[in-house]
């Protein structure tokens, strides 16, 4: 008896009830993708060992919001973590993927402040304490459906380590950070200019406003001898300034004087200053100062102590500063005040004007500029040290071409305001003291007031999401505390992430865990792109234009979806589209590596592993798809350490598709079907398992379930394919003496195979053919004649001396002619006038195209996809038409 595993003698680890001798006709991947995750999740293979001595790898993920679903963003994402952790993992690495969910501040208290009113009832209504626990009880309710389907796509995390931005450890480090960057004079409450929600009722920062085009009204306003122009003529009654360049000659002689003018509400005095903020060429180079409404007057102000009137409130309507306005809504007031001023002459005229106006990126309402006490982190000197950590090599983004636009935001980085008016969220741990009105920051929560022991109230706002969220690397390993955990994944190995949140979430991370932590919170940044509709279009439920990855997984595979998306990640690409043929393509390819593997599994009879090792030299082709798999498994791996996703899958589709199944399956197919060689019958079922099971191993981090299925039917070592090695190679295993002789002979094939489809012979006619060979194709062509015979369906003679026929057709295939005789093949009369009526029919195709891509009216007008597409079609029928020429001259 053999020493090796024989077919069907492998260990498996699926349950008994599952048959892992018979592979289906057709694959079937919902039954596969039921079974294998489960599997996986009891055998404990997504949890790292602790301790351990193996090299460390650890990843967060992007923590989704807790009550969310799974969209194309995540899918795309979470493809490329579960690519590096699976491989990683096969690799021998100790891998830890932190999964969670984020509380998602204001996107959570307005689902529930919507329930309430359907209800009839506001949150003030039912009191903070109550509706804190409805938000509670509805993130129980519906806060674990993204989390399962991110089971579904296959994530490999460690579920036993799953956290909530919210849960009591992570709570505990939102509050020890606050403490401590307040006791190092980097909070701080002030009064400053802010973006206000007026249907949010809070605070956003400048990322979270959304920027869109609207058509408005410049209205130049008389200023007594001055005039100048406006969008909002509302604020003209918070104005408590006008301003001009220093250096605008024109208005140098009223800087520094205060005018009387009259105004909507009788006269009103403005100062008039020299700033460097003003562009003198927009409108007529004087602007108005309404410190209270816009941030860059805000800032003018503050430099020339110009005093702050507050004339639109919180809830966006007139203030009684705005007199006779008192209580209109800010839009109505616009209208109103443009009409008050035309009828007392201060309009001077109205322009139509297009300009980006500021909304809120949750609901959509205009932000509006106000002054409000909140508070800030000095973040200036910590972007300092996250731009000294990518400049130094400590933290790398790749692409290198995004540490522009990080550097630029870091350069340029204001105060981050970082709390909310929301109940929902991590409560802001300052108490302020009723009696002496001192404020304290505590670790616990004050009853009284350490100083004068009166009572206290603790500060109604929570903090932005971000906060919490800036702490994930750390705070989910357990720190304040000196965990195991931390002490080994942290900093962690990578962070994978989309470019929209590069700012929002990957430099405040970078910023708090080197202010925290004193190291940097990750080594690598990969910034993926975005998914796009098939048109281009981002994707928006407005749009109508949502494509649910859910709806993918069930139409194509869950693997067939991963492969798509790997596929897209190209790093020199912004945006990509998903469209339909692109996730076809995958399917067919799942099912094309499901076909192959039945052909396999369905010749393994008597197949012996040990007996097979012994075998002889291998033969031409099993040394060829051996050097073609450690080629491979070269390039994919050199893919992966570059964050080459889409490169990865590319090769791994050529090779399977192309080099495995075009080739080496059809090769082997005439050894495991003749029945007169067991010993070359053994050696090629051995190249066909060890083949196949290699690159079920390459593939399986990109397509896991339909890998692990058909590895379990194969012989194997282990328990799961999930932690078998993952494959290595040397360029001493690439063999390119069999490479240059197999592609002699594949040359030779496919030539042949050219000259039937274009000559249209049948595929059951065997062809004569007649090879003049180059420099030492000689003997090979001789040795492998019976090859390309049986793979092209023709007859071969080897002959250096030959001549080409007449009415033959032509291959070359490095420097050796191919005659292929085609007298009483094909009807060579007929075939010359097919030819010839092809050829001008091309031609027509070729003029008419020239003369429309010609005509300036269509090149230079119409649009640039549409002008590629006919350049696109010219060159196919020029190429079309050389091949018809070509075969014409074949015929004779």
């Amino acid at each position: 008896m053999s020493d090796g595993p024989r077919y069907n003698d492998a260990p498996r680890m699926s349950d008994p009830s599952h048959d892992t001798t018979a592979i289906s006709d057709r694959y079937e991947p919902a039954a596969v993708e039921e079974r294998w995750y489960p599997v996986w999740e009891k055998h404990g293979y997504f949890r790292p060992e602790l301790p351990s001595k193996k090299k460390p790898f650890s990843i967060v993920i992007p923590p989704p919001n807790v009550t969310g679903s799974l969209h194309m963003g995540h899918a795309l994402d979470i493809t490329l973590q579960d690519v590096m952790v699976r491989m990683k993992r096969m690799d021998r690495f100790n891998t830890l993927w932190v999964p969670g969910t984020d509380h998602a501040g204001i996107a959570t208290q307005v689902v529930v402040e919507r329930q309430l009113a359907a209800e009839g009832k506001t949150k003030d209504e039912v009191g903070r304490e109550e509706f804190l626990r409805r938000v509670w009880r509805w993130k129980e309710e519906s806060g674990g459906t993204i989390i399962r389907q991110l089971k579904r796509l296959g994530a490999s995390c460690d579920w036993s380590h799953e956290r909530f931005t919210m849960d009591a450890g992570l709570s505990r480090a939102v509050r020890e950070v606050f403490v401590r960057l307040y006791a190092e004079k980097l909070i701080y409450r002030d009064d400053y200019i802010v973006n206000w929600c007026p249907r949010c009722q809070t605070v956003l920062s400048d990322l979270e406003v959304e920027r869109e085009e609207r058509d408005a009204e410049f209205v130049y306003i008389k200023y007594g001898p001055l005039t100048l122009g406006t969008v909002r003529p509302e604020t003209k009654l918070g104005d408590t300034g006008l301003a001009v360049h220093p250096k605008d000659k024109r208005y140098k002689k009223y800087v520094g004087k205060t005018l009387d003018i009259p105004s909507v509400d009788g006269n009103i005095r403005v100062k008039v200053v020299a700033d460097a903020a003003v562009d003198p060429k927009f409108g007529t180079g004087v602007i108005k100062v309404t410190p209270g409404h816009d941030p860059i007057d805000f800032e003018i102000g503050r430099r020339h102590k110009l005093p702050i009137r507050t004339v639109i409130g919180f809830d966006g309507k007139m203030t009684a500063a705005a007199g006779k306005y008192a209580g209109m809504d800010r839009f109505e007031t616009r209208k109103k005040i443009v009409e008050d001023m035309q009828a007392l002459g201060l309009i001077e005229r109205i322009e139509p004007y297009r300009h980006a106006v500021g909304v809120c990126y949750r609901c959509k309402t205009v932000v509006e500029p106000l002054v409000s006490k909140q508070w800030y982190v000095n973040v200036k000197p910590l972007a300092r040290k996250a731009v000294s950590a990518v400049r130094t090599g400590k933290i790398r983004i790749i692409p290198e071409s995004w540490t522009k636009t990080y550097y630029h935001w870091m350069n340029n980085i204001r105060p981050w305001c970082i709390s909310r008016q929301l109940w929902w969220g991590h409560r802001i741990p300052a108490w302020y003291c009723e009696r002496d009105g001192s404020i304290h920051v505590s670790r616990a929560d004050l009853t009284a007031c350490p100083t004068c022991k009166g009572p206290v109230r603790q500060d109604p706002d929570v903090l932005d999401t971000w906060f919490s969220s800036g702490l994930w690397p750390f705070s989910t390993l357990g720190w304040p505390d000196k965990t195991l955990e931390l002490k080994t994944f942290y900093p962690t190995s990578l962070l994978v992430t989309g470019y929209d949140i590069l700012f929002f979430w990957v430099a405040r991370m970078a910023m708090l865990g080197l202010q925290v932590m004193r190291q940097v919170p990750f080594r690598d940044v990969y910034i993926h792109t975005l998914v796009r509709d098939p048109e281009g279009q981002k994707m928006s439920k407005t749009r109508g234009n949502v494509v649910d990855p859910l709806v993918l997984m069930d139409r194509y595979g869950t693997d067939a979806l991963r492969f798509t998306m790997a596929g897209l990640a190209a790093p020199s690409v912004r945006d990509v589209r998903i469209t339909e043929d692109r996730l076809e393509a995958s399917r067919n390819f799942a099912n094309k590596l499901w076909n192959a593997s039945r052909l396999v599994l369905s010749n393994l009879e008597g197949y012996d592993a040990a007996a097979a090792a012994r075998r002889p030299r291998p033969d031409l082709a099993a040394r060829w798809i051996e050097s073609r798999l450690a080629a491979a498994t070269m390039d994919v791996r050199a893919a992966l350490a570059g964050y080459r996703f889409s490169d990865a899958t590319s090769t791994l589709y050529q090779f399977v598709w192309s080099e495995v199944c075009d080739w080496y399956l059809e090769i082997a197919k005439l050894d495991l079907y003749r029945g007169d060689d067991a010993a070359r019958r053994l050696a090629t079922q051995h190249t066909l398992v060890t083949t196949l099971e290699s690159t079920l191993r390459l593939l399986h981090p990109f397509m896991p379930f339909i890998t692990e299925e058909i590895w379990q039917r194969l012989p194997h070592e282990g328990d799961s394919i999930m932690i078998a090695p993952y494959p290595t190679a040397s360029r001493r295993q690439v063999d390119a003496a069999a490479e240059r002789d197999m592609g002699v002979v594949m040359g030779a094939v496919t030539a042949i195979r050219n000259i039937r489809g274009e000559m249209r012979v049948p595929p059951g006619t065997t062809l004569a053919v007649t090879a003049k060979p180059a420099g030492g194709h000689t003997a090979l062509l001789r040795a492998h004649a019976p090859l390309v015979q049986s793979l092209a369906r023709a007859t071969l003679t080897v002959d250096p001396r030959a001549t080409r026929p007449r009415n033959s057709a032509l291959g070359v295939v490095g420097g050796t002619e191919l005659h292929v005789a085609l007298e009483g093949v094909v009807d060579l009369a007929a075939e010359r006038q097919r030819l010839e009526k092809e050829i001008r029919r091309a031609e027509e195709a070729i003029a008419f195209g020239r003369a429309k891509l010609a005509r300036p009216e269509f090149a230079e007008r119409a649009p640039a996809e549409i002008v590629e597409k006919e350049r696109e079609k010219l060159v196919e029928q020029e190429a079309l038409r050389d091949k018809l020429v070509a075969s014409l001259e074949w015929v004779g």
